[in-house]
């Protein structure tokens, strides 16, 4: 184990017509559909063990609510607190069972105006990987054939603020990083795992934005496969098939019908903390963002919910 954060637990996004909102997250994204219940659905990819990792919660605006982690314990969740104090950083706990089959959460209020929540329990899917004599999936992957919740890169100001907070009480390392030419953060990327990253922040003059969420899927073919079925259903996309400098990830970006932006990644590579920090200047940027175009797409950092 890294760090007392065990992995990326769910996420929460605002939608205006939840009915559409599961059309494309289900049926297209192919992800599980566990219930429906005080106007949010609750889905779930199949190769996760936990009851649900995406919240779609109806709504008059759209972006993001909660971006969660889930801990070893509930100590190490109360453990945060002193640390919080400390820093002035405002939280509150969101009582057990709020959402279906979680526990108590650790709410934190981020300086980038996210919330964040941290919590240790979560019951188990009924439908998730098979464990006795496991075959690879217990049911074929449906749509782009999405393997987990993989991470969110997020907008806001106080980014280098935000960061601190996961590193300085939870372990969180700095991958990767982009510099403006007075040697300022524009970018972070952070990984508590053996990930190229579990959350990114991109500095802007907002709070609380969402670029994107992003799934995982196995391999650059199901990049492909994903891109075919987004062409043949009509799904806006954004840019892709196309790869990262940063992290080395391939990817495609597309909208879902609310307009917040989904990725499908691929790759990556295995980060460990001992690893130095990759470091990109603005005047590599449009690289690092995309390798082989090696320009900045307007679309792609001019859009955000």
């Amino acid at each position: 184990m890294l760090t007392t954060v065990l992995r990326l637990g769910f996420v929460q996004l605002r939608v205006l017509d939840l009915s559409a909102a599961l059309v494309h997250y289900r049926d297209h994204m192919g992800l599980d559909l566990v219930n429906v219940e005080g106007g949010r659905a609750y889905l779930k990819a199949y190769d996760e063990f936990d009851r649900h990792s995406v919240v779609l919660r109806e709504a008059d605006t759209v972006g993001i609510d909660i971006m969660a982690f889930k801990l070893v314990s509930d100590q190490a969740v109360r453990d945060m607190i002193p640390e919080l104090e400390k820093r002035g950083v405002t939280f509150e706990f969101i009582e057990k069972g709020e959402q279906p089959g979680v526990g108590e959460r650790l709410r934190v209020h981020m300086p980038t105006g996210h919330q964040f929540d941290f919590y240790s329990e979560m019951a188990l899917s009924d439908d998730g990987p098979m464990v006795k004599n496991p075959e690879l999936w217990r049911n074929e992957p449906k749509g782009m054939r999405i393997v987990r919740y993989d991470h969110c890169a997020l907008l806001g100001d106080e980014i280098d603020a935000s960061a601190e907070i996961l590193i300085g009480i939870l372990g969180f390392s700095i991958a990767e990083r982009v510099l403006d030419p007075e040697g300022n953060n524009i970018a972070l990327f952070l990984s508590c795992s053996n990930k190229a990253h579990d959350v990114a922040f991109l500095k802007a003059p907002v709070k609380g934005k969402l670029h994107h969420a992003s799934f995982l899927v196995e391999s650059w073919s199901d990049i492909g496969h994903a891109a075919n079925l987004m062409a043949r259903r009509d799904i806006k996309i954004d840019i892709g098939p196309t790869r990262h400098g940063i992290t080395r990830g391939q990817t495609i970006y597309f909208f879902d019908p609310s307009g917040n932006r989904n990725e499908t990644f691929a790759g990556g590579y295995h980060f460990y903390p001992d690893n130095p920090t990759r470091v990109w200047t603005i005047d590599n940027f449009g690289k690092g963002l995309f390798y082989y175009e090696q320009e900045v797409v307007e679309s792609f950092v001019g859009v955000y919910t």
